[in-house]
């Protein structure tokens, strides 16, 4: 796969967490662990340039070794522009992107959404048989400047400017546990008591 279609990834960082009582959720432990170094550890095998999205932070972002990317301006306005920060930013035609607060996603899941994205289709997504995880996709970096007309215009629905493309969904069904996010402290430590389990 590398081979024929070289590939960036990017880990999304950027969001204000207010669920989190407006921690930085990429740089919370799990596991003894920053959240974040679980998808750049999942994505480095995978791609040729790994990128980091994050609006606040930068420098402890930076000590990861990785480029630090910001949305360009201080709204939050959301995963989207992160997105579309990265494909500014992205060498490859194709772009990872994987949410920094999901631990159990591993390489072997975002291979799957590489390999899976053909070339009738310029967005792979996964899918747990319920929802979209919008924010664990292989996305066409040829896309960017769609995304940046769609921003322009105030919109910051992530799932309905998906549904706009050439969209694959990744059928992830028999695994939905793997999109298991940490959006509260609550959450994050009811993960780490399952994980040990």
């Amino acid at each position: 796969m590398r081979e024929q279609n070289k590939v960036s990834g990017v880990v999304l960082a950027g969001g204000m967490a207010r669920r989190m009582a407006g921690q930085d959720k990429g740089l919370l432990l799990f596991d003894n662990k920053p959240l974040v170094a679980y998808a750049l550890a999942a994505m480095a095998p995978l791609v040729d340039q790994l990128l980091i999205s994050a609006n606040r932070n930068q420098a402890r972002y930076r000590q990861f070794g990785y480029a630090v990317l910001e949305d360009g301006n201080a709204d939050f306005d959301g995963p989207l522009a992160g997105m579309l920060a990265a494909m500014r930013a992205a060498q490859n035609p194709l772009l990872l992107v994987m949410p920094c607060d999901s631990p159990l996603l591993t390489t072997a899941h975002a291979q799957r959404l590489l390999t899976a994205l053909t070339d009738e289709f310029d967005i792979a997504v996964a899918f747990d048989g319920y929802r979209l995880h919008p924010v664990f996709a292989a996305i066409r970096t040829s896309l960017q400047a769609d995304l940046q007309d769609y921003l322009g215009r105030g919109e910051r629905k992530l799932q309905s400017w998906f549904e706009r493309q050439r969209l694959l969904k990744v059928d992830f069904s028999a695994m939905p546990e793997i999109f298991a996010n940490i959006n509260t402290a609550e959450e994050l430590a009811d993960l780490e008591r399952r994980v040990r389990l």
